[in-house]
């Protein structure tokens, strides 16, 4: 059930921002509560986004995008990142869509916007952008042709390896099984955009680790087994290698 809550005035670009976190639309709920997937339309719990540096996010979009209020031409969603299997980590993101990108959407509408919302978030911490703190100001980001190639007319978000595909799928598999649990959807068109490729390539190569003893696959849905689940080292290590280089960079840009 999508819980929907009043929304928070627009802060232009960026700014304070103190009840935002109470004020997101809830598409992505806490553990064991069900929300409704604006991409598919179905009921989803939460839902894990994995990083390709290995850190295990949730993100929250507070619906609808509304046009800024300082006078510039742009659409603003509030967002808020949650760094799981942290000490409450968080990062309030306001995505502030172009004219130009706003112009060839066929919509601002979730299921034409979600997918590359998130995807723009999860590369922003790939790219080390993002800094996660308690608590903090709602911070911009500009959602333009960094990630949408008008040429071609398509979302771009870094092609991935097969190797990394697998990565991916098993550090995803792990930590949606392990913070939220149920079986883990592999056919998720918003993982599909961030690997540019198919939903059909990804659930292939997910049947080739099933094989491997690390999950069972079924209806392109995973469930994780004792083999990838007995390698919780191997998954907090990966994530505290990266929370270290992630933390390291912002501390040297304060000095």
């Amino acid at each position: 059930m999508e819980t929907r809550l009043t929304a928070s005035p627009v802060v232009g670009e960026a700014g304070q921002a103190p009840s935002l976190w109470a004020k997101m639309t809830a598409y992505n709920v806490g553990k064991g509560q069900l929300g409704m997937s604006a991409v598919t339309g179905t009921p989803t719990s939460k839902t894990i986004y994995v990083t390709r540096s290995g850190l295990p996010l949730s993100i929250e979009l507070e619906w609808p995008f509304r046009h800024a209020t300082s006078g510039a031409d742009f659409d603003v969603l509030h967002t808020a990142i949650t760094l799981e299997n942290s000490e409450g980590l968080r990062a309030l993101v306001a995505v502030n869509l172009s004219a130009t990108l706003r112009e060839v959407l066929p919509s601002l509408e979730p299921k034409d916007t979600e997918g590359p919302v998130i995807n723009a978030l999860r590369k922003e911490v790939d790219q080390k952008q993002t800094e996660f703190v308690k608590s903090g100001k709602l911070i911009p980001l500009p959602l333009s042709s960094r990630h949408y190639n008008f040429k071609l007319q398509q979302w771009v978000f870094g092609r991935a390896s097969d190797e990394e595909i697998a990565r991916m799928i098993e550090r995803k598999v792990y930590w949606q099984t392990r913070l939220v649990g149920g079986d883990v959807w592999l056919s998720d068109r918003t993982e599909a955009l961030y690997l540019d490729t198919t939903t059909d390539h990804i659930v292939e190569i997910g049947a080739r680790l099933a094989k491997g003893g690390l999950f069972t696959m079924a209806r392109r849905y995973a469930t994780a087994l004792p083999a990838l689940m007995e390698q919780r080292a191997r998954f907090e290590s990966e994530m505290a290698a990266a929370r270290q280089q992630l933390e390291e960079k912002h501390a040297f840009e304060r000095g």
